[in-house]
C-alpha cells in the first residue's frame, strides 16, 4: 500500500504510454510516457523523472503527475542537467501534469 493508503501498481510507478496533453498555451503535445507519482513525497518523483528521462528516447515527451507541491516546484530546474526541457505545468483536477521533453 502506497502513502496515504494509494496503492502502486508496481515498485517503480506506472509508466505506460498515452495520447495527448494540451498545454497551458494552448499547444498540444503527444506524450510518450506517464510517470505515477500521485500519492508520493520528496524525493521519490524527482527520482522517478530521472529515470524515465534517462530511459527516454530523444525528442520523447513525458508527463510526471505529481500532487506534492514541492515535487511540483523542483522538477522543472531539475531539466537541463537531465538534459531535457521543461515544457509547461497542467493543473488537472487533484494532481500537476509536468510535462518534460527530452532533447
Amino acid at each position: 500500500m502506497g502513502l496515504f493508503g494509494r496503492k502502486k501498481s508496481n515498485d517503480g510507478g506506472d509508466v505506460q504510454p498515452q495520447g495527448s496533453i494540451t498545454l497551458e498555451d494552448g499547444s498540444s503535445v503527444s506524450i510518450a510516457q506517464v510517470v505515477d507519482c500521485i500519492g508520493d513525497s520528496c524525493p521519490r518523483p524527482q527520482l522517478m523523472t530521472k529515470k524515465a528521462v534517462g530511459n527516454a528516447a530523444s525528442g520523447d515527451v513525458i508527463e510526471v503527475r505529481i500532487d506534492n507541491p514541492t515535487s511540483m516546484e523542483a522538477i522543472p530546474p531539475m531539466m537541463p542537467d537531465l538534459g531535457a526541457r521543461h515544457l509547461g505545468t497542467v493543473k488537472s483536477g487533484r494532481y500537476w501534469s509536468v510535462v518534460v521533453a527530452k532533447n
